[in-house]
């Protein structure tokens, strides 16, 4: 992981280096008593700010509402969390140095947004953050394999915002990248935690059997003996997506139970077997 942190850094020290950070400037609180450096060392990974362009980039990718809550794992200068208040999301950020810490909240109160943007000082391993609708990081792959399971047990339809490092055989849903305004670590990738839909369902007389590997599902409906498979089978969120005999199925998950149309021909329900 050292090697990995500090191949991260080396990429890019030069880079801000010689571009500067006019982010940078901006934070800064007014006593100048501390100067975070572009490849500093941290808990788990050296301190590299994400891009302004990429930051505004990911937040257009998580299609932020009102109803919205963002949480940044790992919040450095508060970059993230600040831009995401100034478009009027409540947001938090987890920080592990307390330096940090003491930056950020000096910049959301330069930028007005302190009642919106709050930090705290905390090990984004330890610290329940379950209130989030939307989650952005910038972390190792082998942190982001490590938050997974955290990531994949909450609510359904909550986005997940990484810069650069991918979730493994965790396919993102969604890939883009920052082009202007942008030199490195420009990539970012969103996943739509899927609902939890693995097992047997009882469907409308039939028996719906799914396997699900992350948002992708297949399995088989059963019907007098006969067994047809599926195809196409994904979720995005809760919402589920199939075809089976010629015919495609889309609906909602709530929990136990799901209902959709079918081919816009009918409407189909299921509940969980026992």
């Amino acid at each position: 992981m050292k090697a990995m942190q500090h191949s991260l850094a080396a990429v890019v020290v030069s880079i801000f280096a010689l571009q500067g950070s006019a982010w940078g400037q901006q934070a800064a609180p007014a006593t100048n008593k501390y100067q975070p450096t572009v490849g500093q060392a941290g808990k788990d990974v050296v301190w590299v700010p994400t891009p302004q362009a990429l930051v505004d980039r990911m937040l257009d990718m998580a299609q932020l509402t009102p109803q919205d809550r963002l949480v940044d794992l790992g919040s450095g200068d508060g970059r993230t969390v600040i831009t995401a208040a100034q478009r009027g999301i409540p947001s938090r950020g987890i920080e592990f140095n307390p330096d940090m810490v003491v930056l950020a909240k000096q910049a959301a109160r330069d930028a007005g947004v302190e009642d919106k943007a709050v930090f705290e000082e905390g090990d984004i391993f330890k610290t329940d953050f379950s209130e989030a609708t939307v989650v952005t990081m910038f972390l190792l792959p082998s942190l982001n394999v490590k938050l997974r399971p955290t990531l994949l047990d909450m609510k359904p339809g909550t986005r997940i915002l990484s810069n650069s490092f991918t979730m493994d055989d965790w396919e993102p849903d969604e890939t883009a990248r920052a082009v202007k305004d942008c030199s490195a670590y420009c990539s970012a990738y969103k996943w739509i935690v899927p609902a939890k839909v693995a097992g047997t369902w009882n469907m409308d007389g039939k028996e719906l059997v799914l396997r699900q590997k992350y948002q992708m599902l297949e399995g088989a409906m059963r019907d007098n003996g006969n067994e047809l498979p599926i195809s196409h089978g994904r979720l995005t969120g809760d919402e589920i997506h199939f075809a089976v005999g010629g015919q495609t199925y889309t609906g909602k998950v709530s929990g136990d139970k799901m209902q959709g149309s079918v081919q816009g021909q009918g409407t189909w329900t299921a509940q969980r077997a026992s």
